[in-house]
């Protein structure tokens, strides 16, 4: 039994804690490095490079590949089926088509970085022909198999829908406020 005639204290764990609240909230907003050298660089590793453009070829090319079988999967459809039928149809079309669209861009993501941080290497030199000579030997890797003309014509498809891109992202940075 207590009596209420002595004094308590209450424990307050924050009590030696004297940081100013501004110090928990208002963290840095520029990236924090551990070595000057990782600061320095301003674009990613070769490594980072193949895992994000591996990611995101095999993201977008699941997406898409899964739209194109959701809608094959549709047109299926038979006039006797039922509801159940219909659609394990439809996620039957769509797993499928969106696991092979994914693997065909998620390679070809795979080979664009690692050619890119290959050439990058080679030339010493960060610029837009890294990329160009990247999409052109992408291409041209990827439809090898096929036959000479075909990694031609692949490879100039690549080089050309790359430097699209790269002009269509330098003419955003140039005319576009952000």
């Amino acid at each position: 039994m207590s009596d209420p005639k002595t004094r308590t204290r209450t424990y307050d764990p924050y009590k030696d804690l004297d940081a100013p609240i501004r110090n928990l909230y208002h963290l840095p907003t520029s990236p924090e490095f551990l070595f000057v050298e990782e600061a320095r660089r301003k674009r990613r590793s070769w490594g980072e490079n193949l895992t994000f453009y591996t990611g995101c070829g095999y993201l977008a090319g699941a997406l898409g590949g899964g739209g194109s079988g959701l809608v094959e999967g549709v047109r299926a459809f038979e006039s006797g089926d039922t509801a159940k039928l219909r659609i394990n149809r439809v996620l039957n079309a769509a797993g499928h088509s969106g696991r092979v669209w994914g693997n065909r861009v998620g390679i070809l993501g795979l080979l664009y970085a690692g050619i890119e941080s290959g050439i990058e290497a080679a030339r010493d030199a960060d610029d837009v022909w890294n990329s160009v000579a990247a999409g052109l030997g992408t291409g041209a890797l990827y439809r090898a198999a096929r036959g000479v003309r075909s990694a031609a014509v692949a490879g100039a498809v690549g080089g050309v829908v790359v430097g699209m891109a790269v002009a269509g992202k330098q003419a955003l940075k140039r005319y576009v406020p952000i």
